[in-house]
Formats: structure tokens, C-alpha cells, sequence
């Protein structure tokens, strides 16, 4: 059947302009979902089934408008509603319950602040430019709008925690970081994730590198306390101006994609200055296919183009990034947590 007569078919039936609509609930769902991470509605569910009446009463909302946003989700698998107007768990929203393992309550609480969700009222200026959105809505970079907005910093900080601690395991079973027997983690925010590679290489060093305010909330955070205080150091760093040497493996997660080719080749080449010949330095990405079709990787790689510039890369693009910022591209080793591991060997 040619394009044209699908088409047609589509058109007789209505499944076409259905299945294309079903695309415009994707910001209600996660609105809804970002509600129910903020009035903790999964830690209220913790112990068992509660009615839109209790529930609402605890978290101090309207009843009616509770349980229209819970049947929603119920409707695509977030909750479960176990009799009429009562709702529980289930195997998705047990994740956003704020202290169990794999947690992504933060995360949605980030998805739908104004630090995120703003910009993208603007997304035809990202597409028409190739310029952040950000900055025209914030009229300010999104480093410096964190600075200057402290419960906005507190947001993101626990967002990126939860995706570190979703990730970190993953990453740290995937390479064999105690090979190198120092790493040092560039840009490595509250150190979740370099403490998650220490515990799972017990003869590793490590070295959290960030910028100095950074470094003083991960000292508060203390990820890199207790038993892995005698292997992790802290050095104060803008890879943009330098990088600390000292350690044979450098590591950097979801760094580069903030940034554009001209940026992050900037960064790459201090990476280069840094890497001892006999080193390496390890990226944590997404990485694009070549094929146009469903993934994780194509969603953040749009949410880099409208929040930061940046952007997502297929192999080849790390291929060439790394080539003409003094490295070769060794492997790319994917996870089960959707990013992969890129190993770049010194020329």
C-alpha cells in the first residue's frame, strides 16, 4: 500500500489524527506526574490504598482535582485505582517515593519547575537560532540563573543526584575504572557518582573536580565521607580555563552534551592537557543512532538544543569531536541505563 492510500485509510478511520493527538497529552502527563511528586503522593500511598478524600486531606488539596490528575495517571500506569476514587502503588510510582533506591521524585519535581519547563514556551527560537531558549526567557545563562536563584540550584542539585544514583550503578559494572587506579571526575557535582565507582573499585582513588561553590555543597552532601574520605579528594576546577592533573583516568558525565562543538572541543582540549599519555579519558553520554526512530537520547537531545545549546551526539560526531581535541575514539560501551561509556585514548 503506497504513503498516499495509507493516508487515506487513516483518514476514513480516524486512527491516523488519534494516534497523532495522543502526542499532545505528553506535557499533561508529566505536569501530572510532576504534581503528584511534589505533594508526595507515593509516600503517602506507602503503606497501603488510601480514597481521594484521604489522600487530599493529608496533602491539604482540593479532593476533586486530586482525583481527576490520579485517575489520569492510573490511566497510563502510574498508580493503580484499586476500587472507585482509592488508589495504591504500583511497580512505576513505587519511583516516585522519596527515599527508596532508584528514586525519580526529584527528577519530576526539576521536570516541571520554571528552571526547565519555561524555555520551551520558546522552543521556535531554538529551532530559528540554534540559540538556548533559556536565555531569552531567563535573559541570563542557566549556570548564572542557578547562582543567582538558590531553590532553584537546591531543585536541580537533587534532580541530578537521582539521575546519578540511577545511573551509577550501571556505569560503575560496565568499565573496569580500577585498572587506571585514579580517576578524577570533571564536573562531578555532589560526588553521588564518583562515590558509587569508589565503593564498586575498592582500590581506586578518586578526585571530585568542580567549581568551588559546587565543591562546598558536595562536602555538605558527604557522598565522599566516611569510608571513602582516605581515597577521595576535592581540587576546585573551570574546565574551561584548566583541568587538575594528577590522576591517569578522567571521567566526565553528561558534560559535553551542555555544550556545542566550539565549547566542547574547548573543554576536551584541557581534557588533553590534563590526560597523561598512558591515561584515558571516559565521557558518560547518551549516544544518538544513526536511524531516525524512538529513543531517550533523541527527547534530551532536544532538551539541550532549548535549555543549553547543546547538544547530543551520534558515534561518529564523538569520533570526530575527540580527533580534533588530541584523542581517538577507542569504544563505546552501552549500559542498561540508557547512557553509554566513550573511552578515549590520548594521540
Amino acid at each position: 500500500m503506497s504513503i498516499r492510500e495509507r493516508m487515506g485509510t487513516q483518514t476514513q478511520t480516524a486512527d491516523g489524527p488519534m494516534q497523532l493527538l495522543q502526542f499532545a497529552n505528553g506535557m499533561v502527563v508529566q505536569q501530572c506526574i510532576h504534581a503528584a511528586a511534589v505533594l508526595g503522593m507515593a509516600d503517602l500511598l506507602k503503606d497501603g490504598p488510601l480514597t481521594a478524600g484521604e489522600l487530599a486531606k493529608r496533602a491539604e488539596v482540593d479532593e476533586g482535582a486530586l482525583y481527576r490528575v490520579l485517575r489520569l495517571l492510573a490511566g497510563h500506569g502510574i498508580f493503580e485505582e484499586t476500587a472507585p476514587r482509592t488508589f495504591d502503588n504500583n511497580e512505576l510510582s513505587h519511583y516516585l517515593r522519596a527515599e527508596v533506591p532508584g528514586s525519580l521524585r526529584t527528577a519530576f519535581i526539576f521536570r516541571g519547575s520554571s528552571f526547565f519547563h519555561s524555555p520551551f514556551k520558546e522552543i521556535l527560537y531554538s529551532v530559528r537560532t540554534g540559540l538556548s531558549a533559556r536565555e531569552k526567557v531567563h535573559g541570563m545563562g542557566g549556570w548564572e540563573f542557578l547562582q543567582r536563584n538558590p531553590e532553584e540550584a537546591r531543585i536541580f542539585d537533587e534532580a541530578m543526584t537521582a539521575m546519578s544514583e540511577f545511573v551509577g550503578p550501571a556505569v560503575a559494572a560496565a568499565y573496569d575504572f580500577g585498572a587506571w587506579g585514579s580517576l578524577m571526575d570533571v564536573g562531578g557535582g555532589n560526588g553521588m557518582l564518583l562515590a558509587t565507582i569508589l565503593r564498586a573499585h575498592p582500590k581506586l582513588r578518586g578526585v571530585l573536580a568542580d567549581q568551588p561553590h559546587v565543591i562546598e555543597r558536595a562536602r555538605e552532601h558527604g557522598f565522599l565521607g566516611s569510608e571513602l574520605a582516605l581515597r577521595a579528594n576535592y581540587e576546585e576546577c573551570n574546565f574551561f580555563e584548566s583541568i587538575p592533573g594528577g590522576c591517569r583516568a578522567y571521567l566526565m558525565k553528561s558534560v559535553i552534551h551542555d555544550w556545542d562543538d566550539e565549547q566542547a572541543r574547548a573543554i576536551l582540549k584541557n581534557c588533553r592537557k590534563a590526560v597523561p599519555s598512558d591515561g584515558v579519558l571516559l565521557l558518560v553520554e547518551y549516544s544518538l543512532g544513526e536511524e531516525a526512530k524512538p529513543s531517550f537520547a533523541d527527547s534530551v537531545d532536544v532538551v539541550m538544543l532549548v535549555l543549553t545549546g547543546g547538544k547530543e551526539r551520534t558515534e561518529g560526531e564523538f569520533r570526530e569531536l575527540l580527533t580534533s581535541s588530541g584523542f581517538r575514539l577507542n569504544r563505546v560501551l552501552p549500559t542498561p541505563a540508557g547512557v553509554s561509556i566513550i573511552e578515549a585514548m590520548p594521540n
